[in-house]
């Protein structure tokens, strides 16, 4: 039976003050009372959270208790456990995957979750975004991590990171799409623009890749909070779909060299770079 069964009244379980285990000893010998306890056969959710409140937990506890069936049948319990610091990776990674989308978002937002947990379960939501509805998205771009905010930048047909399909298919799927649809996708791409935690690093991938869109690249350059900065106005400036009135506006801050230098690897048509040069040229000999 499990060792320290919390009693029950009107008031709810009692808090258990249980020793706590120095932090050396979290990567010594597993303390064998919380081995039996993670093994025990009737621990319950209100047991398994309880014991999942410890943050020093020895990694074979955890790993005893992810093979626990009873204490599994809980997803507030799987969910705590694949978000405890020290659960395996190959506990916590496999068990991510297997969460709602919602519970996948929250879980990539948790400070306890190590990094690289993070990452492998930032990949498996985005890996789902062309499954999820206009309405789970619209949620995702508002509250996801920045990574998987940027994912929803990108056309449906690439969401996922990866290019499907060459870009006259994917103009060509574009434009079958029915008027409220594409209104629907250019309002989650809106909405993922105005994350509080997406960054100018993933604006900038976002449009520098070649799944970008011309509505992706006109929504950041009129966008109050992106296009005024000078490292997203040069990533704009390399992209193939940037209007000549924003290329006029956004080259007038760039030194001319710097302006040559991306123009060299601009996908602009050739008819506005040529007059983005000459505009320079002529603003630096007024200067002289």
């Amino acid at each position: 039976m499990f060792e320290n069964k919390l009693s029950e009244d009107e008031n709810g379980p009692p808090e258990v003050h249980e020793p706590e285990i120095g932090a050396a000893q979290i990567h010594g010998p597993a303390p064998p009372d919380l081995l039996r306890t993670a093994s025990d056969p009737v621990l319950n959710e209100d047991l398994a959270l309880s014991l999942l409140k410890r943050s020093d937990l020895h990694p074979e506890v955890l790993e005893r208790l992810a093979k626990n069936v009873n204490a599994l049948k809980s997803r507030k319990v799987r969910i705590a456990l694949a978000s405890h610091p020290h659960t395996p990776r190959h506990v916590s990674v496999p068990m991510a995957r297997q969460f709602y989308t919602f519970e996948l978002m929250k879980f990539t937002l948790s400070p306890s979750v190590p990094a690289d947990v993070k990452v492998a379960a930032e990949d498996a939501l985005i890996s789902r975004l062309n499954t999820v509805t206009i309405g789970e998205r619209l949620t995702l771009a508002r509250r996801s991590s920045g990574r998987v905010g940027a994912a929803l930048l990108l056309d449906l047909d690439s969401r996922d990171g990866k290019i499907k399909d060459d870009e006259r298919k994917i103009d060509a799927k574009i434009k079958a799409k029915d008027a409220a649809t594409v209104a629907r996708e250019t309002r989650v791409m809106q909405t993922a623009l105005d994350n509080p935690r997406l960054t100018e690093a993933h604006v900038i991938s976002a449009v520098l890749r070649p799944a970008a869109t011309a509505a992706l690249v006109g929504a950041v350059a009129r966008h109050l909070k992106w296009s005024c900065r000078r490292e997203i106005r040069v990533a704009l400036l390399r992209t193939e779909y940037l209007s000549l009135a924003r290329a006029l506006e956004f080259s007038h801050e760039i030194p001319a060299t710097l302006l040559q230098e991306v123009l060299a690897s601009s996908r602009l048509p050739d008819q506005i770079k040529a007059q983005l040069l000459h505009e320079s040229q002529t603003n630096s000999s007024k200067q002289v």
